[in-house]
C-alpha cells in the first residue's frame, strides 16, 4: 500500500466528456485485463445517468500508476456532476481534493458551468489542470478555447499560481493526451498522469496526530448499511478503533466502533485493515453522522471546517395521488411512505431540503433546480411510488437592509443557428431577460449570453426547443438574486380539459385536434378534470375525448370518411412540471405521466380561480 497520494476531482460542463476520460484512464492504469468485457462510463452506474447520459451523483475511484521514476503513485479520483442543478455535489467534494482536473470541449469552449465548477476550485485554493478534450472533432478550435480559459482564469481572480496551469490536448475516448499538438505521439494516457504527477503535490499530513475525517458524501450497502465517504486529515486508522461523530457545533452525535474500513480501487470498494492521512476511505458502523459531520479519534473536541452550500432556489409541493386512477399502477401511496422516502433522500442529498405542509399529506421539497427534482421523483415512480407534482416555485428572499423582495436569477448562454437568433432574442426579452452578449461562433452558429429571473425560465425550454426546430442549446447557471422584477406578464395558453372517464376515441379526437395540440392517443384511459391538450386560445376548454360516433342502421355511401390525428405531443417528466400552470398538477406513477387540474370539479375549479392568487 503506497502512502504517495493524489487527490484530484475532473470538473467540467455537462458531456465535456468527464466520464469517457475516466474510462480510459481505468483500461490504461491496469484496472481491467486486457481481454475483460467492460461497458462505456463506468462511472456512470445508476439507470437514469446512464439512460441521460448525464453524470447526477460523485463518485469516487482510484487507480495507481507509476511516476517517471516508475515509483507506485495511487491516485484517487472524484468524478463530479457537470450540470448546474447538481452543484452541491460538486462543492462538497471539492473538499477532499489536492487538484483539478478541469476538461473544456473543444468545440463548445467555456461555458456555464465550466465558470460555476472553476470559480468553486479557485475559492478552495486548488489548482487546475486545463485539459482541451474531444480534439480530434471537425470544428475543434483549441487556440481560441485556451484564450477563453486563461481569460476566465483572471476573471475569476486566480491567483498567479492557479493562473501558471499546464495545458493539455486530448481525445478522452480515444485514450490518448498530449502536452502539444505539434510534435507529441498520440499514443496514450501518459503525459496526462505524469503532469497531476508533478503538479498535484502530495500535502504534508501528521500521521500521528489523532485521526480525523470529514464526511462528504453518503452510501448505503445492502450488507454494511450506512456508510461514510470522506477524506482523511490528519492521523491513521484502522477497524475496530473506538470513534466518535462530532456535528459542525463540536457537538458529538454518537460513539462507535469502527467495524469495516474500505478503500477504493478502480469502481471497487476494497476491505483494508487501514489508512493513513491523505486517503479517501468509506467507513461503516456509525448510523446517526452525516454530511459535514467529522469522524473522529474519542479525544478530538473541534470539528473539521466545512464551507455552506449554496441554498436551494426552487420548491415543489409532492402529495398523495389522488386521482380516479390512484392506487391502479404504484404500490407506495400513502403519506408516510412518501415522508420516509424523502428524508431519506435529505439525508444523502444535502443539496435538498423537505419540509412538511399543514395538511400532512403534502411535502414541500426544494432543490437547486427542475432536473434535480424531477430527477428525484422519476426515481421514486421507479420504486413504486405514485405522486402529485405542483407547479416549480421559486424562493424568494427579503433584504433586510432595503426590505425589498429578492428572487434568485440565472445566467442563460444560447447556442443557436443565426436564423433563430432573433426569435430566441424576443421570447428571452418578453421573460424579462436582458441580454449581456451576442457574439458569431464557428459554422453559422450565434452564442447569445442573458441575465434573466429563474421564474421567468420555467416552461420555456419546450418552446425553445420548438422556436429552433430542436437544434438549439441553452445552459443556465445560478448567477445570485436581485430585485423582484414584478409580474412576468407571459401566460400560457388555456387547457383542454376531459369532462368524462374512460377510454379515449380516435372519433372524438378528429374533432377535439381542430381546438389545439392533444396530450393523449387513441384507447388511453381519461377522467374528469385531466389536461388532454392545450388550446390554441387563452381560455381553458372543457371536451369530451371519449365520445363515441353515434351508430345507425342506415348509412349513406360516402359518409364514413378516412380519420387522421395528429400525433400527440409527448412531454418528459421535467418538462411537464414546467408546463403546468399553478392551478394543475402532474400524476406520477411507476406506469404513466399525466396533467390534470388541481380541482377535477368543474364547479369546485371555478370557485377556487375566483379566489386564488398568484405569487409573484
Amino acid at each position: 500500500m503506497t502512502n504517495d497520494i493524489r487527490n484530484i476531482a475532473i470538473i467540467a460542463h455537462v458531456d465535456h466528456g468527464k466520464t469517457t476520460l475516466i474510462d480510459s484512464m481505468f483500461k490504461q492504469s491496469g484496472v481491467f485485463r486486457n481481454n475483460q468485457t467492460m461497458t462505456e462510463r463506468l462511472m456512470d452506474s445508476n439507470d437514469l445517468e446512464k439512460e441521460r447520459g448525464i453524470t447526477i451523483l460523485s463518485k469516487c475511484t482510484a487507480i495507481t500508476v507509476h511516476d517517471e521514476n516508475e515509483q507506485e503513485v495511487r491516485l484517487n479520483i472524484i468524478d463530479t456532476p457537470g450540470h448546474a442543478d447538481f452543484g452541491g455535489e460538486v462543492e462538497r467534494v471539492l473538499s477532499m481534493s489536492n487538484g483539478v482536473l478541469l476538461l473544456v470541449d473543444s468545440a463548445e469552449g467555456v461555458m456555464p458551468q465550466t465558470k460555476f465548477v472553476l470559480s468553486k476550485a479557485l475559492k478552495a485554493n486548488l489548482k487546475p489542470i486545463v485539459v482541451v478534450n474531444k480534439i480530434d472533432k471537425q470544428d475543434a478550435r483549441a487556440n481560441e478555447v485556451v484564450d477563453e480559459i486563461i481569460e476566465l482564469l483572471i476573471t475569476l481572480d486566480a491567483t498567479d499560481d492557479q493562473l501558471n496551469c499546464p495545458v493539455l490536448y486530448a481525445s478522452g475516448r480515444n485514450g490518448w493526451c498530449v502536452c502539444s499538438l505539434e510534435k507529441d505521439p498520440r499514443d496514450n494516457l501518459k503525459p496526462l498522469f505524469n503532469t497531476i504527477i508533478k503538479t498535484i503535490k502530495h500535502p504534508k499530513y501528521d500521521y500521528n496526530a489523532p485521526f480525523k475525517m470529514l464526511v462528504t458524501m453518503l452510501d448505503s450497502d445492502q450488507f454494511m448499511g450506512k456508510m461514510l465517504i470522506g477524506k482523511i486529515y490528519q492521523g491513521t486508522i484502522a477497524v475496530n478503533t473506538s470513534i466518535k461523530a462530532i456535528n459542525l457545533n463540536g457537538e458529538t452525535i454518537e460513539q462507535g466502533r469502527l467495524t469495516k474500513l474500505f478503500r477504493f480501487e478502480g469502481i471497487k470498494k476494497v476491505p483494508t485493515e487501514k489508512a493513513v492521512a491523505g486517503d479517501i476511505i468509506a467507513v461503516s458502523g456509525m448510523e446517526k453522522a452525516s454530511v459535514s459531520d467529522t469522524i473522529a479519534d474519542i479525544k478530538i473536541t473541534t470539528p473539521l471546517e466545512t464551507k455552506p452550500i449554496d441554498p436551494p432556489t426552487m420548491s415543489i409541493t409532492i402529495a398523495v395521488n389522488d386521482s380516479p386512477l390512484a392506487g391502479q399502477e404504484g404500490d407506495k401511496l400513502t403519506s408516510r411512505a412518501i415522508k420516509d422516502r424523502l428524508i431519506k433522500e435529505a439525508e444523502t442529498n444535502v443539496a435538498i431540503k423537505i419540509e412538511e405542509l399543514d395538511d400532512k399529506e403534502a411535502f414541500k421539497v426544494s432543490g437547486r433546480g427542475e432536473l434535480q427534482l424531477g430527477v428525484l421523483i422519476e426515481t421514486m415512480r421507479r420504486e413504486g411510488y405514485e405522486l402529485s407534482i405542483s407547479r416549480p416555485k421559486v424562493l424568494f428572499k427579503k433584504d433586510e437592509t432595503t426590505n425589498q423582495i429578492l428572487e434568485p436569477v440565472e445566467e442563460v448562454i444560447i447556442d443557436v443557428d443565426e436564423e433563430f437568433s432573433g426569435s430566441v432574442i424576443e421570447k428571452m426579452n418578453s421573460r424579462k431577460g436582458i441580454m449581456l452578449d451576442m457574439k458569431t461562433t464557428s459554422q453559422n452558429k450565434t452564442r447569445l449570453s442573458f441575465i434573466i429571473p429563474s421564474r421567468c425560465l420555467i416552461g420555456y425550454h419546450s418552446e425553445f426547443l420548438t422556436d429552433t426546430r430542436g437544434t438549439g442549446v441553452i445552459n443556465k447557471i445560478f448567477h445570485g438574486y436581485k430585485a423582484h422584477k414584478g409580474s412576468m406578464g407571459y401566460k400560457r395558453k388555456g387547457a383542454l380539459i376531459s369532462t368524462e372517464k374512460g377510454a379515449v376515441t380516435a372519433y372524438s379526437l378528429n374533432n377535439i385536434q381542430e381546438r389545439g395540440k392533444l396530450f393523449v392517443r387513441p384507447q388511453d384511459v381519461v377522467y374528469q378534470g385531466m389536461v388532454v391538450g392545450i388550446h390554441s386560445r387563452d381560455s381553458d376548454l372543457e371536451v369530451n375525448p371519449i365520445k363515441g360516433k353515434q351508430l345507425t342502421n342506415m348509412r349513406a355511401s360516402g359518409t364514413d370518411e378516412m380519420i387522421k390525428l395528429s400525433p400527440p405531443v409527448l412531454f418528459s417528466l421535467e418538462e411537464m412540471i414546467s408546463f403546468i400552470e399553478d392551478d394543475e398538477l402532474v400524476e406520477v406513477t411507476p406506469k404513466g405521466l399525466r396533467m390534470r387540474k388541481k380541482y377535477l370539479d368543474p364547479n369546485e375549479r371555478k370557485r377556487m380561480s375566483r379566489s386564488s392568487k398568484k405569487d409573484y
